[in-house]
């Protein structure tokens, strides 16, 4: 998808990248489903973060199924800012890429 097509898209790609806060992630997909450019997989969450949680956050995610969002494609962010709108739990920001 081109830039042109890509309503509200602020940035090349690779500029800004999606962070998901995984304390406050419940894995509904919201942001998979807005997302242009494919940036988000809702998926499993991985052991090694999930042994990070807090017991409440464990809790938390076993409620929601043990998925959360990642961004395998982060690089592809133009930063729309649709994922960050439609996550509602408010769990994603904009960050400058590395």
């Amino acid at each position: 998808m081109s830039r042109a097509t890509i309503p509200g898209c602020r940035q090349d790609a690779g500029v800004f990248a999606p962070v998901v806060n995984l304390m406050r992630c419940e894995g509904k997909g919201d942001c998979a489903v807005v997302c242009p450019e494919q940036v988000f997989e809702v998926r499993r969450i991985d052991p090694a973060d999930y042994q990070q949680l807090g017991p409440l956050h464990k809790i938390k995610l076993r409620v929601h199924g043990m998925k959360i969002a990642y961004t395998p494609n982060a690089e592809a962010c133009r930063a729309c800012g649709a994922c960050v709108t439609a996550c509602p739990e408010r769990a994603i920001t904009l960050a400058r890429a590395n």
